[in-house]
């Protein structure tokens, strides 16, 4: 593991620190992502490293409070998304402080959280990611109705997969299946696993090259897979059907015991949404593909 296995926005931070400081955090830092998945506790140990060689730079205060969320540290959590926060000027982590507050049993407070922040100045992955977390709160509540209004969010179409469409149709199939509508919950289940797997297939298009899935429309004309235009079906559709465009839902962490800062928020220019047949390699003009 070297410190060239951190990305390099991320290495872009530790230029304030020595050579030989910013080698060692980095790949602490590298460690870390690499073990969250399968290992957080250890990943957690190698954040709490780096933060004792760089704790003011913002990219690790950020691994600290996401290994500590890992672990179910909510409290330490907190506390290092806002000072994240406070070093950056970033929102970028809105979700994740909202789902800090329900884990330390204040949804009340993560409501207000995410109502802080105007939602239009967020990515669009933020805010689909700050609308499943805020469901989770009215869930814990005991709001259910509610929880599933803030799933009815323009991102959520049931006929298109983006990187956030199966975490949001699972979500939504989650308060569905608490409102006791266990067809359309089921139905949403669905819909959330196919999406998957059609993301899965997209990406596998590539090989060994890395490419981030916008949009994948669902269905061809003959209802197969296209892959060389990257269309591939999500779903089946009726076309004498209405389509529905209903957002998914999502749930939450568990809640313990604990106490965070206040912290204030910072505007953030919302990501662009790239369609399908302006992703590279679609559409008539479409160049060969070199392979």
């Amino acid at each position: 593991m070297t410190a060239w296995d951190l990305p390099g926005a991320a290495r872009n931070e530790l230029k304030t620190l020595s050579k030989d400081n910013a080698e060692n955090v980095a790949r602490h830092l590298a460690m870390a992502a690499r073990l969250i998945d399968d290992d957080p506790a250890l990943a957690h140990q190698h954040a709490l490293a780096a933060s004792r060689s760089a704790g003011r730079v913002g990219v690790v205060r950020e691994t600290v409070a996401i290994t500590a969320y890992a672990v179910g540290d909510f409290a330490l959590a907190l506390r290092e998304l806002r000072t994240h926060r406070r070093i950056t000027g970033s929102d970028e982590q809105l979700p994740l402080i909202v789902d800090s507050e329900r884990g330390v049993g204040r949804p009340d407070r993560a409501l207000e959280e995410g109502r802080a922040v105007d939602r239009s100045t967020l990515s669009v992955p933020v805010r689909v990611q700050l609308a499943i977390a805020m469901s989770g709160a009215r869930l814990d509540l005991g709001q259910t109705d509610r929880a599933l209004q803030e799933l009815e969010i323009p991102e959520a179409d049931p006929d298109r997969a983006f990187e956030w469409s199966p975490a949001l149709f699972a979500a939504r199939a989650a308060v569905l299946e608490e409102l006791g509508r266990h067809d359309e919950a089921a139905e949403w289940e669905r819909r959330a696993e196919i999406a998957s797997d059609a993301l899965d297939a997209a990406s596998g298009v590539a090989d060994r090259e890395v490419i981030v899935v916008e949009e994948i429309d669902l269905i061809d004309d003959d209802g197969g897979v296209d892959v060389a235009s990257g269309v591939i079906p999500v779903a089946d559709v009726d076309e004498d059907a209405p389509v529905t465009h209903e957002m998914p839902a999502g749930d939450g962490a568990p809640a313990q015991d604990g106490q965070a800062d206040d912290d204030d928020s910072a505007d953030r220019e919302p990501a662009e949404e790239v369609a399908a047949d302006d992703m590279p390699g679609s559409g008539e003009d479409a160049p060969e593909d070199p392979r």
